[in-house]
């Protein structure tokens, strides 16, 4: 556990707010972090270049939101590609600028919808995706060398990526033409979200293939994004999202390199996904120095000469775990001060959550007033005039610096161990986020943190009537006569022949995986088939205990 120790070292409990009780006032950050009651000249350590400047700690562009606003992409993804198509369709009219795919818990895990592994989740937190069959009604009517698509999945990331090419190949676009991004951040299910496939080093070895492939293939994908969100969600710190998701930033760098990649050649498509939580400035403190850790790592350490190899891009998407079931509408208010952190802190893309989420997927109606959040505070508010508009508050400054001297501590801790993989196999991640977990858990049943509705100012009455988004077990049940179909009528010894020579090239780690993957998708194998084939080579990962 990272040692935390009060403002300018010192211990005298005058340093900190403390007020009685019921004015909502603690002494400490949601992440723990303590607080002095004001902060002046003492607690800057230095003036900050300006945005657009090394190391960006202001932003990675000089005019920010003045020459381009944020993409505005909400994530969206339910029952089959035929539903979810008509729900990007309508995000489209109401002015949203790019797509943001969430798949269903069998895709996630790399199961064919009808496998008994799927039962019952089939379509229920996302779209279900099979094959290229799904893939090409998910787009259908839709121009995807026009439109940039953000695809949140990870185990089965590459064959994502492989379905896409083949979807828009079909139609004519051009793989090289395609702008978006693929999560594809494996290193971080091991610590935080656990929806894997293979054990950690071969699924390394895949997604250091898909980065190969996609910088000589696809220069305007973005072909992995370090995700921190799902850290956060887990239960982690401001400190330990930002420590733990550069540091697997970091792994995938040292991966490409001893591949025999040159730096500069993937490092301007890096990517990366962060949470915005409930705690104002501290989220923005949280950015702020994630771009600043960043660039000096980039620079110094790897020896990236092109800027564009320094500048730490990112999307954010507002806190589930912030969210609550009661009181739902309280949602839309936690959901806007979490998307104005995001833009004070500089992000490229964003995603508000609806008010719904905690109870079931999003209505469509739910869904405008997330987007509708986002466009007031884009044309509404005036927030996008000036640049950082925060940078040189005392306050802000000092926790910018907080946040660093944390994500340092825990990159030393983690060096220690020999590097992220190895903290993984020893459970250094999952202990310190469990730790960090509790002591929040604690905090709020102890009342000493109030979540409104929750543990403060509830309300006796019945909960609110919603309507909520059902998904019945018809959609299951479509996705099996489909795959029937598929297996039918495509011509099965092509399909059986592609998954024989994508298992030799698991086998043989000087043969790249990915263009034996666009085979398979384009002979119409299933994700299932796919799978099958390469954990035939890798195996299944299982998580050891340590607790």
């Amino acid at each position: 556990m990272i040692d935390r120790p009060a403002p300018n070292g010192t211990t005298s409990a005058s340093s900190y707010l403390r007020t009685g009780p019921g004015s909502g006032a603690v002494d400490r950050t949601l992440s723990d972090v303590p607080l002095k009651a004001v902060y002046g000249p003492e607690d800057v350590k230095r003036v900050e270049p300006l945005p657009g400047e090394y190391p960006y700690t202001r932003g990675i562009h000089p005019n920010g939101y003045r020459d381009r606003l944020w993409t505005m992409r909400q994530f969206a993804g339910f029952g089959n590609a035929k539903q979810t198509n008509e729900r990007y369709h309508f995000l489209l009219s109401q002015g949203q600028m790019g797509l943001s795919v969430a798949f269903d818990m069998p895709t996630l895990m790399g199961y064919d919808s009808d496998s008994p592994q799927a039962r019952g989740e089939v379509g229920k937190c996302g779209v279900a995706i099979d094959s290229l069959r799904d893939m090409e009604q998910l787009f259908d009517g839709i121009d995807m060398g026009a439109i940039t698509t953000s695809m949140t999945i990870n185990g089965p990331a590459a064959i994502a990526v492989a379905q896409y090419i083949a979807a828009a190949e079909k139609k004519g676009i051009p793989r090289k033409m395609l702008g978006g991004t693929i999560q594809a951040d494996i290193l971080k299910e091991y610590i935080a979200q656990k929806e894997w496939i293979f054990p950690p080093r071969p699924h390394m070895r895949v997604i250091t293939d898909m980065i190969e492939f996609c910088t000589a293939e696809m220069p305007k994908w973005n072909t992995i994004s370090i995700s921190g969100y799902h850290i956060r969600e887990a239960g982690s710190t401001a400190a330990q999202e930002l420590a733990f998701t550069l540091a697997d930033g970091f792994a995938y760098v040292e991966a490409a390199i001893a591949r025999g990649l040159d730096v500069d050649s993937f490092a301007p498509r890096l990517s990366f996904f962060f949470n915005s939580h409930i705690d104002f400035f501290e989220e923005i403190a949280k950015f702020r120095a994630a771009r600043r850790i960043y660039a000096r790592r980039m620079r110094e350490r790897y020896g990236a000469k092109n800027p564009r190899s320094w500048q730490l891009r990112f999307h954010t998407q507002t806190a589930g775990c912030s969210a609550t079931a009661q009181q739902p509408e309280n949602n839309i208010v936690r959901v806007a001060f979490e998307a104005m952190a995001a833009v004070l802190g500089g992000t490229q893309s964003l995603h508000t959550n609806s008010m719904d989420e905690v109870l079931a997927l999003p209505t469509e109606k739910s869904v405008e007033i997330a987007l509708r959040t986002q466009q007031v505070l884009a044309y509404e508010t005036n927030v996008t005039n000036v640049v950082d508009p925060l940078g040189g508050s005392y306050f802000v400054e000092a926790l910018t610096d907080e946040m660093e001297r944390q994500a340092e501590a825990y990159f030393a801790q983690i060096e220690e161990y020999g590097g992220v993989i190895e903290a993984i196999e020893a459970g250094f991640f999952m202990k310190e986020i469990a730790e960090a977990s509790y002591r929040y858990q604690r905090s709020v049943e102890s009342k000493d943190r109030i979540i409104v509705g929750v543990n403060h100012f509830q309300r006796e009455e019945d909960a609110l009537e919603m309507d909520l988004l059902k998904i019945t077990e018809e959609v299951a049940r479509e996705q099996a006569r489909s795959l029937d179909d598929l297996r039918t009528t495509r011509d099965g010894n092509a399909a059986a022949a592609a998954l024989d020579r994508l298992e030799r090239a698991c086998r043989d780690e000087r043969d790249n995986v990915m263009p034996h993957l666009i085979d398979c998708v384009n002979a119409y194998c299933t994700e299932g088939e796919i799978v099958e084939a390469m954990v035939k080579v890798y195996g299944r990962y299982t998580e050891r205990s340590v607790f």
